[in-house]
């Protein structure tokens, strides 16, 4: 049991002896447990050099090895949900050498990437699709006669999301021959009971009793009295030692539940179902963090760590503490808090992210009105509808990259209606380590078409705090987007007042260029206006636009230039520049956004540079800016290339 992240590379002989091209498959049972041991001390030294997840890839040590010991990967296939438990399955599969560059700018992904390796089958980030890729997976080979086995593996909490229940639904119905592995690490689905579950979960596994229960079932059923008593036996059986009743009914030959670190059960049990035809389920128990003492104690908090910083030695000067900005996520927490002292009708709901959403205190103070609908963001939203509809004031913190699969239910059950929903969208803009999965960069263009909605964007924390307020207070739907991270360390207001909403304000007034700033990107337009002696306006609201504003500062200025954290297509700049072309305005126009491509991990701060969102970025877009104007069709050509263009 390790209780500290090694500092220095850990002694690996047989994990480097598979990185150069030893087969997992000629290792005997005790050279792979030594391999786990090996594989657990060199994921939590590389993640202690990098930073990232490492709690959830702890936990299934023994299954990745298991799995590419018994399957004949890559040509079979092996699907990860989500992704954070993929670290050693990248480590196994010859990025032991790069796995120092895991989530940095060139390096490797934090998440299966199809273009990374042939042994990422499914490039994933968004929970609940394994079972769905697998499945297509799966038929495809049929279709095309391929002897390929396909597996999907799934956490407890991935198979909360309604995808994952359609998915296991079509499969019993088409059943195709695939296996789904269901890794429970946190009691959701049934307990353990201990030895009796454990002993029939091998019975049930062994190839005798397969073949005994598939002879009885062809000789049975011909006798349909007597197979519906066998079968009713066999259910009632499993449903006193095991929670697998729901899988059968499904479709699913369930197993399980098994130790999920118990390698040589494992194996046999994989090595017994491998060859099984139709849809198969295999229920493992895991510990996320397993190895780590730890982060066995605290799994939620050791989900995923920072790169650890080498102590300098010697004695070193002493240097006055930094000022510690709090996270926006952190200001929302707070302000959900304050709002809920104040109003009894406020609910807050989530979709599985209580933590990373900062709802850990409301979830403490007010459980009675706090909400996880597990990994299920179409149910959240409408659930928020329905309240609404009876009285109450729902909140849903949901991140700008989730909030893309509620789509519907956003438009036809909230938006249509009206109803006083407010979105509390975090994670919006360019994420950093996380990647194209995570980024939330297309917020604004899929909530700006929407009728009846506000949109709000504030520039600093207190902003948001008063923004949320003045959402929460309008009699409509209203979405309020932030960043992941923290601000510039704006002062944060006790007293809560509302905003004027579609209101802009200016805060530098220059001349000849006019930079029209749509949230947190705020801080390097006042960077790059002081450069260009430029006005800059905090446009605050993306809908309504400040059409006032708009056109008072086209009208005095001969360049406007709108910068934004989203993508530039359908984004807040382009609600500005639809309304200077309605109006016939001849001001040129210049959007700084995210560009029409999908903009790979690494550091927020090489990110922010590399699509030309910090100041000296924008200052250098401005004074290389086309000299075409507006009303000209030619000079829109030459515009959309400017504004399009890939990083």
């Amino acid at each position: 049991m390790l209780t500290e992240i090694p500092v220095t590379l850990p002694d690996t002989p047989l994990l480097t002896a598979v990185d150069q091209g030893r087969p997992l498959r000629e290792l005997s049972e005790a050279e792979l447990e030594q391999l786990a041991q090996e594989l657990r001390a060199f994921l939590l030294y590389t993640v202690g050099q990098t930073g990232g997840h490492f709690g959830a890839g702890l936990g299934v040590v023994e299954l990745t090895i298991a799995l590419h010991a018994i399957y004949n990967t890559p040509d079979d296939r092996i699907v990860w949900d989500v992704g954070h438990q993929t670290y050693p399955h990248k480590i196994l599969t010859g990025r032991m050498q790069q796995m120092h560059s895991m989530r940095q700018a060139g390096g490797l992904a934090g998440f299966p990437k199809r273009s990374e390796s042939p042994y990422d089958t499914f490039g994933v980030g968004h929970s609940s699709t394994s079972i769905s890729a697998a499945m297509g997976m799966a038929l495809a080979a049929r279709q095309q006669g391929l002897d390929r086995k396909v597996v999907a593996v799934i956490g407890d909490g991935a198979i909360t999301g309604g995808m994952a229940i359609e998915a296991l639904a079509h499969a019993g119905h088409e059943r195709p021959d695939m296996l789904v592995i269901l890794n429970d690490n946190q009691m959701s689905i049934g307990h353990n009971v201990g030895g009796l579950a454990s002993y029939f979960a091998k019975i049930w596994a062994s190839k005798t009793y397969i073949s005994l229960r598939e002879g009885t079932k062809r000789i049975l059923s011909r006798i349909k009295p007597a197979w519906d008593l066998a079968k009713r036996t066999e259910e009632h059986m499993k449903g006193m030692v095991a929670p697998g009743t729901l899988f059968e009914e499904l479709g699913w030959h369930y197993i399980g539940p098994l130790d999920g670190h118990d390698l040589p059960q494992l194996l046999q049990t994989l090595e017994n179902m491998k060859d099984l035809e139709g849809p198969q389920f295999l229920h493992i128990r895991t510990m996320k963090g397993k190895g780590f003492a730890p982060a066995e104690a605290d799994p939620v908090g050791y989900h995923a760590i920072n790169k650890i910083e080498a102590k300098p030695r010697g004695p070193q000067p002493a240097t006055p503490p930094a000022v510690k900005k709090p996270k926006y996520q952190e200001v929302f927490g707070r302000w959900l808090c304050d709002m809920a002292e104040r109003d009894p009708l406020l609910v807050g709901i989530t979709p599985a992210m209580c933590e990373g959403s900062g709802l850990v205190d409301f979830a403490k103070r007010f459980p009675e009105r706090y909400h996880d609908v597990a990994i299920a963001e179409q149910h959240a939203v409408t659930l928020a509808a329905g309240m609404a509809c009876d009285g109450l004031k729902p909140v849903v913190a949901i991140y700008s990259t989730f909030l893309q699969r509620a789509y519907d239910q956003l438009i036809h059950d909230v938006a249509i209606q009206n109803l006083g929903v407010t979105f509390a969208i975090d994670r919006a803009g360019l994420v950093g380590q996380d990647g194209p999965t995570h980024h939330g960069a297309f917020d604004l263009s899929y909530l700006r078409c929407i009728p009846n909605l506000v949109i709000g964007a504030p520039s600093d924390e207190n902003e948001c705090r008063q923004m949320l307020y003045t959402g929460y207070r309008h009699a409509g739907p209203a979405a309020i987007r932030y960043p992941r991270g923290t601000g510039p360390g704006a002062l944060i207001a006790e007293e809560m007042s509302e905003l004027e909403i579609g209101k802009a304000v200016e805060v530098r007034r220059g001349e000849g260029v006019a930079i029209l700033a749509f949230g947190t990107v705020l801080a390097e337009a006042m960077k790059a206006g002081e450069a260009l002696n430029a006005t800059v306006v905090d446009m605050r609201w993306v809908k309504p636009l400040d059409e006032a504003m708009v056109l008072k500062l086209a009208e005095e200025h001969e360049l406007l230039v709108t910068v934004e954290d989203n993508a530039v297509a359908g984004g807040a700049g382009s609600g500005a520049v639809e309304l200077l072309l309605a109006r016939g305005s001849a001001v040129r126009c210049l959007q700084i956004g995210l560009p029409d491509a999908f903009v790979e991990h690494g550091s927020q701060q090489e990110q922010w540079r590399q699509v030309g969102l910090d100041a000296p970025e924008i200052v250098e877009r401005v004074r290389i800016s086309p000299p075409q104007r507006l009303q000209d069709a030619a000079s829109r050509v030459a515009l959309e290339a400017v504004v399009h263009k890939a990083p």
